[in-house]
């Protein structure tokens, strides 16, 4: 785990340059896209979405009903990929292992107390290793916000360290839930935070709060990411989840991905979307490329 006395004042974080977030943003809304990348993008956005159910009132049917989604996603247009992941809570780790055995598709899940981060320590820590225990490829841990906003900053990294740690070799994806930072050079800071832990993706939100992903958000965490590989060589991956429900959106994150941080991102490994209503879009969208005339959302699986 990383020695907070060793840390960088993240005070000092780079201010956001907010008039020019919103230009470049704006400039990525415009881009014209013929068809064949059209519809390589749509199919790389669909093998770049993490699969979600977090209600309390998941079952195993419900689980079971998303993985087989996640494995067929429409069996009636061929050279669909995957989904990258079903993300789930930890008691429905094992089963969602279970039932994608075999497939490239991985299995996330969410802890630390997911989606208020408001508990101990040592519950997060635990709550993490039963995760993985269970098989659990990924992580999603929520940072503590509270103490974030009070600019207790050593509490956060040391909190994320001590995660990172206990999820052995579980990848961690780190969630600012930047609905409640409030400012545009919060996020960067907390983005500098949760990378210097050793985050291995930063993630916009939980979808449990309003306003969730924001192209403006993700462009200031895509820089912070940017700005970490071009002084250490090492690669962060990026998640915007919660509000991204159309194609034409994801394309468009699509682009800013790309002229961000250039080819080495556009992959699952590097890029996911939380985003589950957005798959049926996306085939829709694929499928009117295929055939012509649009199929209905309610023609693909709602789960």
């Amino acid at each position: 785990m990383k020695n907070s006395n060793a840390l960088p004042d993240f005070r000092t974080s780079p201010v956001v340059d907010h008039v020019g977030i919103e230009e470049r943003v704006a400039r990525f809304t415009t881009r014209s896209i013929k068809k064949a990348s059209k519809v390589q993008a749509l199919k790389l956005a669909l093998n770049m979405i993490d699969l979600t159910t977090l209600e309390g009132k998941d079952t195993p049917g419900k689980v079971a009903q998303m993985c087989y989604k996640a494995l067929h996603l429409c069996d009636q247009l061929p050279g669909l990929p995957t989904v990258a992941a079903v993300c789930v809570y930890p008691t429905h780790v094992r089963q969602a292992k279970a039932a994608l055995s075999g497939s490239p598709i991985k299995v996330a899940s969410v802890a630390t107390a997911f989606p208020s981060g408001n508990t101990t320590r040592e519950i997060k820590l635990s709550d993490t290793r039963f995760a993985v225990s269970e098989g659990a490829d990924e992580v999603d841990m929520v940072i503590s916000r509270g103490e974030f906003l009070q600019g207790n900053y050593a509490f956060v990294h040391d909190e994320i360290a001590a995660v990172k740690e206990a999820c052995g070799s579980a990848r961690l994806k780190v969630i600012l839930e930047t609905g409640e930072l409030s400012t545009l050079d919060n996020v960067r800071r907390a983005s500098d935070i949760a990378i210097h832990a050793g985050a291995d993706f930063i993630k916009t939100s939980t979808g449990k709060i309003q306003p969730a992903a924001t192209m403006p958000v993700t462009l200031v965490m895509l820089q912070a990411i940017k700005d970490h590989y071009y002084k250490t060589g090492k690669m962060v991956g990026m998640k915007p989840a919660g509000g991204i429900s159309t194609a034409k959106l994801a394309v468009q994150y699509l682009v800013m991905l790309h002229e961000t941080l250039g080819d080495a991102w556009m992959t699952n490994q590097w890029f996911r979307f939380g985003a589950s209503s957005l798959a049926n879009d996306l085939l829709m969208q694929v499928a009117k490329e295929a055939r012509g005339p649009y199929q209905g959302k309610d023609y693909f699986s709602n789960d």
